[in-house]
């Protein structure tokens, strides 16, 4: 097995090796941004439920809800909106904006790395394909080689395990690179979310049905939340 893998990078040019180094920082990167997005659409969806349990005007249950959050993505939209609130509603708006996007870096990390694999895996696997290929037709100039036929088909064979390689690793770096990629405007859009309630919260007037979770008015089985609750 050592044997084969060796000669297979060998005739790749030592390109495989580099491949399979550039599909274990892919699998890396994808494990780190699920785990990452996986908590932060959590989070947003629990704040998102706690915020429509907060009545209007009150912004004692509201700086209790940034409390609990403490340390996620969303929770700088609650503190920045609380720490502009002497000002209006406009200059709040453009004050958790801001905020906004001073996240956004936290949402864009290391999906270079995607986009790169897309675009370089299969780039190094066609150029390990023409150096073996290149070394199989040579086998063709030596006087006297023979079976030059079978030599040079299966080295061609061998030649294109690194274009197969490539577009392995480009094809799972595109699928978790585009799935990603709406993980981040589904964050985005529960950011904007937020914001909006956020502000209609400290600066609206209220509704007959304010300080009621809209899962709960569809008539929906919601365990109640406690937005009293204090972080651990």
């Amino acid at each position: 097995m050592w044997e084969l893998i060796v000669r297979y990078s060998v005739m790749s040019g030592g390109l495989l090796p580099l491949m399979a180094l550039l599909l274990l920082v892919t699998i890396a990167v994808i494990i780190e941004r699920w785990y990452f997005f996986h908590k932060v659409l959590l989070a947003g969806e629990a704040m998102e439920h706690d915020v429509q349990l907060v009545k209007y005007q009150n912004a004692d249950d509201m700086k209790k809800v940034a409390d609990h959050y403490q340390g996620t993505v969303q929770s700088s939209i609650i503190t920045s909106a609380l720490a502009s609130r002497g000002e209006d509603a406009d200059a709040m708006d453009r004050h958790i904006e801001e905020s906004i996007m001073w996240q956004l870096p936290k949402m864009d990390k290391h999906m270079w790395v995607l986009d790169t694999s897309v675009t370089l895996a299969p780039l190094l696997g066609l150029f390990g394909t023409i150096v073996g290929m290149i070394k199989t037709f040579n086998v063709l100039g030596v006087d006297g080689a023979s079976g030059a036929p079978e030599v040079v088909t299966g080295g061609i064979g061998e030649a294109l395990i690194a274009t197969g390689a490539g577009l392995l690793i480009a094809i799972i770096a595109i699928v978790f690179l585009n799935y990603f990629n709406k993980r981040v405007r589904l964050a985005l859009h529960q950011m904007e979310l937020l914001k909006i309630m956020v502000i209609n919260r400290l600066y609206g007037g209220g509704s007959s049905q304010h300080g009621v979770a809209a899962s709960d008015r569809a008539g929906k089985n919601v365990p109640p939340v406690t937005i009293a609750r204090q972080s651990p």
